[in-house]
């Protein structure tokens, strides 16, 4: 080793850098990222503005180019779950169902193609690493963050479809990294916002939470996301930072490879110990590969002196002591493992003849299937014209915004579709009332009253995961999602309502 502190020797530096997996601001490279991807960045993590800019501009199949033709082994890595979280097709959002809806039609083999769907369209955009499927169990139905993106409730169904979801992702080259480890589906608090504390006993976890995780390690996922959150019953840090929960997906569950942080920008590390510090923590206690996350959303700050202040961290605990060197190189050499496993799988994936025509077919059957209905029968022929509210509320921030599919298709669905997000409720026509989950939004669950009150014939299309404390009236509509897909399944039943 050179002289001085470990921190200033070349190598060290580099292996600092290769364990880093930064967001960046734009659709093309920076400068600064060009550099760092030269001397030995690990990663780069593509967020929607990198995908398309505010004038609707982008190609992020030539940034991927330009960044592998720096560094063939540098892994891209991208939030593509498909359903209500998509980065490659903001902002009209993905054509392919949520999970939940997956979940509820319960055909592994569907979930199967659609993920091989997703992985395809990774690939087709260079990117190397899918962060999905989440393999949650959504115990609580008042969780604020993973909701529709869970396959469900039940540990077994999501254990099999997670299962499924990999297979589908990896079977076409590009790595899935399930998430969050280990389990956000019990939390009413969402971590990009605070830190969540899940308060339950080892059995509870063993019998519930990890289910799934068990289930993916056993299908051969490549990488595992790490969830920012406190499991009291295991240690009083966040699972990202503590060795203790990490050995159990090492230990228990067996797991070797690629551990890859949730993105340590969020409040629930950020506003605690700090991006920095919380990097090289998260390193200390198991993790691989450090996602900083994304400079643009939902506070804008500076993507370079951002990296460098993660990168800087990590130097300063390894000279610390805090951070042990042997502990980069274990975790730069996975990384590499991770690149090297894309390289040689992608390589060898088969031509996919007939696929995207397979897999829209079973988009349609999965998007119907899913698709909940309640006195439909008794309204009236739909007469015209047809008010639609919007009355979804915010929207999540691991969705971010995008475009509502099933107003969309409502809006395509007549000519005389009147799309309006106002107070008034419409006294003439028809009215469909879109909500997400109306109990997550007193305001947006007192429009509802007041418009069913008003309005007894109107048809509340409710897009988020069925709650039976929810009042939708006499007559509703469930479609285990806001996508396209479910838009379109919504819109055919429509249609055959008014034959």
């Amino acid at each position: 080793m050179a002289s001085g502190t470990p921190s200033t020797d070349p190598r060290v530096r580099r292996l600092a850098r290769t364990v880093l997996l930064p967001g960046f601001r734009g659709t093309r490279a920076p400068d600064w990222l060009r550099r760092e991807v030269q001397d030995g960045l690990g990663g780069v993590c593509l967020f929607a503005p990198n995908v398309r800019d505010e004038h609707g501009r982008g190609d992020v199949a030539a940034l991927t180019w330009e960044l592998h033709g720096l560094r063939n082994d540098l892994v891209v890595a991208s939030d593509e779950e498909g359903g209500e979280v998509t980065r490659l097709q903001v902002p009209h959002g993905s054509p392919y169902p949520t999970a939940a809806a997956l979940g509820a039609v319960d055909d592994v083999a569907a979930t199967t193609a659609v993920n091989a769907a997703i992985g395809r369209l990774c690939r087709d955009h260079g990117v190397d690493l899918a962060l999905a499927p989440d393999v949650d169990v959504n115990a609580d139905p008042d969780n604020p963050v993973i909701g529709l993106r869970s396959y469900g409730a039940d540990p077994q169904l999501v254990a099999r479809h997670a299962a499924a979801a990999v297979e589908g992702i990896q079977s076409v080259g590009v790595a899935a990294c399930a998430k969050h480890f280990p389990g956000h589906g019990d939390t009413t608090t969402d971590s990009h916002l605070a830190l969540p504390v899940v308060d339950v006993d080892r059995d509870t976890l063993a019998r519930r939470d990890l289910v799934p995780f068990e289930a993916v390690v056993r299908a051969g996922v490549r990488a595992v996301m790490t969830a920012h959150l406190v499991v009291a019953a295991l240690d009083d840090r966040p699972a990202t930072l503590s060795p203790t929960v990490l050995e159990v997906l090492r230990g228990d569950l067996g797991f070797s490879g690629l551990v890859v942080s949730d993105a340590v920008d969020m409040r629930a590390i950020s506003a605690g110990v700090g991006r920095g510090p919380g990097a090289a923590r998260a390193l200390a206690a198991g993790v691989d590969l450090v996602c900083i996350g994304n400079p643009s959303h939902p506070d804008p700050y500076d993507d370079e002196a951002a990296f460098h202040e993660v990168h800087e961290a990590v130097l300063a605990a390894v000279d610390a002591g805090d951070l042990r060197v042997d502990r980069l190189e274990e975790a730069a050499r996975r990384v590499g493992e991770l690149a090297w496993w894309v390289g040689e799988t992608r390589a060898a994936a088969p031509v996919d003849d007939g696929a995207e025509e397979h897999v829209r077919e079973v988009v349609r059957t999965v998007s119907a299937g899913a698709l909940r209905t309640h006195g439909l029968g008794s309204l009236d022929a739909l007469p015209g014209p047809a008010h639609v509210l919007d009355l979804r509320g915010p929207v999540g921030m691991a969705a971010g915004e995008r475009e509502s599919g099933v107003v969309a298709a409502l809006r395509a669905w007549r000519e005389d579709v009147v799309v309006t997000s106002g107070a008034d409720v419409p006294t003439g026509g028809q009215v469909l009332a879109v909500v997400g989950s109306p109990r997550r939004s007193p305001d947006v669950a007192a429009r509802l009253a007041a418009l069913v009150a008003a309005r007894p014939d109107a048809l509340v299309v409710a897009t988020g995961v069925p709650d039976d404390r929810d009042d939708l009236g006499a007559h509703w509509a469930r479609t285990y999602g806001d996508t396209r897909a479910a838009g379109a399944a919504l819109v055919a039943e429509l249609e055959h309502v008014a034959r």
